[in-house]
């Protein structure tokens, strides 16, 4: 049985951890903290943020900061 994919929102920002979305935000600067927090713990995730606005995606990459 196949699992139902969780669609991509018509507005605001998505998770996506390794190709799935995971959770939603209204801000890029939530979406952002949610996903370098996420990097930090789990450092081998491929993790992107979705813009509904503009339809695309952002690669996470491991802040050093």
């Amino acid at each position: 049985m196949v699992a139902a994919t969780p669609k991509l929102p018509a507005s605001g920002y998505a998770l996506e951890v390794d190709g799935r979305v995971k959770a939603e935000f209204s801000t890029k600067d939530g979406a952002l903290a949610g996903a370098q927090e996420l990097k930090q713990r789990f450092p081998m995730l491929q993790v992107r943020i979705y813009d509904a606005r503009t339809m695309a995606r952002e690669e996470v990459h491991l802040s050093r900061a």
